[in-house]
């Protein structure tokens, strides 16, 4: 079992910003309620994609959430706003982590 970074990259349906920023509050209790989640990190490129960082315990535990997450909560304003065609989502096992 190793460390795992889940990377998603994607982009917002026009005009949903707003929304996809005040929901994504719902995202991160999901996330920290799922087994072996240990932190995640949100940020905005300057070409206007984003990128979720999650990092999970295992790869596992990683595939497992992503498995449900949109039957758990996939008709929030936030994960409504993601454009489901710019999805692209990756994992990489950890291979060094300095605080």
């Amino acid at each position: 079992m190793s460390e795992t970074l889940e990377i998603v990259s994607f982009r917002l349906k026009p005009g949903t910003e707003a929304g996809f920023l005040a929901g994504n509050d719902l995202i991160s209790a999901w996330l920290a309620g799922q087994p072996g989640f240990l932190s995640r990190c949100l940020a905005r490129r300057d070409d206007g994609a984003w990128i979720d960082l999650v990092r999970w315990q295992s790869r596992e535990q990683a595939l497992a959430a992503a498995a449900r997450i949109m039957a758990d909560i996939g008709d929030c304003e936030a994960m409504q706003a993601i454009d489901p065609a710019s999805v692209d989502m990756g994992h990489a096992a950890v291979v060094l982590s300095k605080p």
